[in-house]
């Protein structure tokens, strides 16, 4: 499976940045790519009131999807993109959305939201509650995760031994502070050694978010990587390497403990 990655700095306009994921997207089509990642809510960023995202979410049928997704038409490119849909309390769902020849061909609400190192996600978005989410693409099994569920070692063994993934994609917008670049770096790399799979993690830049996209291999090596630019990131997925790493490293085998499936309660949130 040929990879890429669309690192971009997402704007506050909906349409300027679907020109942007339009324009990765036929860059993606032109260099073979069967799979093409986009960063976290690339339908809108917004760096100082993050209550205008509640606003700015658009439904799965609206024009921000429907553009992207028609872009897809005829490539034979398989998109996963991040976006806010509308919920039903005023917030929003975070949502990651896969796209394929004009169709959406699954989409996936983000379980673990960033209530931390002074930020919270909860205040304007929803968590959902499941279900984790896999699809076929050239041959793999695909997982999918957003941002913050990275830090969540047991969505990911799931997604691998209950969903079968041997790829895992992370679309992010991973906000910049002490020591964030090093738990990107350690976070990313320790869910695809752990797991023995690939793991492709695709982050927004810009000037809240670090970028740094990359892609990593079942025995923890990083075969690719994006600075802080916009930029297009390639790699290839390969059977062989994973047959190889599960064979040195028989982790899953190995392992003496399951992972419960049954989400847990979100725990309430205060403003202190």
């Amino acid at each position: 499976m040929r990879l890429a990655l669309g690192q971009l700095a997402a704007s506050e306009d909906w349409q300027v940045n679907l020109t942007q994921c339009e324009l990765l997207v036929e860059r993606a089509a032109a260099g073979g790519a069967d799979l093409l990642v986009l960063p976290e809510g690339v339908l809108a960023r917004f760096t100082d009131d993050f209550t205008r995202l509640r606003s700015a979410a658009q439904p799965l049928d609206g024009p921000f999807v429907r553009g992207l997704a028609a872009a897809t038409t005829g490539t034979g490119v398989m998109v996963v993109a991040g976006v806010h849909e509308p919920g039903p309390d005023g917030r929003a769902y975070n949502t990651l959305v896969v796209l394929r020849d004009g169709e959406i061909i699954t989409s996936y609400r983000k379980l673990h939201l960033y209530d931390a190192f002074g930020a919270r996600e909860s205040d304007n978005v929803i968590p959902a509650d499941g279900p984790l989410v896999t699809f076929p693409c050239a041959g793999h099994t695909v997982g999918l995760m957003t941002c913050y569920d990275v830090r969540f070692p047991e969505m990911a063994r799931l997604l691998v031994t209950d969903g079968g993934a041997d790829v895992l994609v992370l679309p992010a917008a991973w906000v910049r502070g002490p020591l964030k670049e090093r738990h990107w770096e350690l976070m990313v790399a320790a869910r695809a050694l752990e797991n023995t799979v690939y793991v492709a993690a695709c982050g927004e830049c810009g000037p809240r978010n670090i970028g740094h996209s990359m892609v990593v291999d079942p025995l923890g090596v990083v075969v690719g990587r994006l600075a802080e630019d916009p930029d297009l990131l390639w790699a290839e997925v390969s059977a062989d390497r994973l047959a190889q790493a599960r064979q040195r490293l028989p982790v899953l085998v190995n392992r003496r403990f399951a992972v419960d499936p049954t989400p847990t309660e979100p725990l309430a949130t205060t403003t202190a």
